[in-house]
């Protein structure tokens, strides 16, 4: 049986990556503000922008087996530099929007569904310049143990923690090779991730492979978490 999982985001970077892996199985919904790169794809889009509209309950079906939020940010500067508005910003974006998300679908998802949400390497891991995208992706990992707490075991939550990956949100760290080179440098792995490399394990934890793990935070980050080779 096809498992209907809805994508909050999708069009780029981890979030296709995902699609892009699971659309031949599943029947993917995808809630985005356009359907750019979908076009090849055997897939649902609906016009969705997680900071601003109400997502209507009606255009997804009655069963959701899958749930994977991937809005984000990388707002990095130094404190001082930093308004209280970035940090709502971020907040809103991060966690806000999903939170709003769940209060429409959770009535939809099914016994045994998977739902994956995304942090950062930097909150458990203190970096300089992270204050406001460590604060809300903290969010995040505190509300994804609460609910898999909640909910077990009908539902199961994890929260995928990366370092730095190659895609269009993190293009400006990654524009020339001498920051290429650096920020592999950063990692045990002597690499930095791309967007395959978190597509594997949403795609892992959506499926039944996974199915006795919940409330856990997986770090995919070459390393640099645990590890200290440099």
């Amino acid at each position: 049986m096809k498992k209907n999982i809805v994508l909050i985001g999708g069009t780029h970077g981890i979030g296709h990556a995902i699609v892009t892996q699971l659309a031949s199985d599943n029947n993917i919904i995808i809630a985005s503000r356009n359907n750019e790169g979908l076009e090849s794809l055997d897939v649902k889009h609906i016009p969705f922008d997680a900071t601003k509209d109400e997502l209507d309950a009606g255009q997804f079906p009655d069963e959701i087996h899958g749930f994977v939020f991937c809005p984000g940010s990388i707002n990095l500067k130094p404190f001082k530099m930093m308004g209280l508005d970035t940090f709502e910003q971020d907040m809103h974006l991060n966690f806000f929007s999903l939170v709003r998300v769940l209060k429409s679908l959770m009535p939809k998802m099914t016994e045994n569904a998977s739902m994956v949400f995304f942090s950062t390497v930097a909150v458990t891991s203190g970096m300089p310049f992270h204050t406001s995208v460590s604060a809300s992706k903290g969010a995040i990992e505190g509300f994804a143990k609460s609910l898999a707490a909640e909910y077990a075991p009908k539902l199961r939550v994890n929260v995928v923690a990366p370092s730095l990956v190659d895609t269009p949100l993190s293009s400006r760290l990654l524009n020339n090779d001498k920051k290429r080179e650096a920020m592999a440098e950063r990692h045990p792995l002597k690499r930095v991730g791309t967007p395959e490399d978190i597509a594997n394990i949403a795609v892992f934890l959506l499926s039944d492979d996974s199915s006795w793990m919940t409330g856990q935070i997986i770090g995919v980050d070459g390393g640099l978490s645990t590890l200290n080779v440099n």
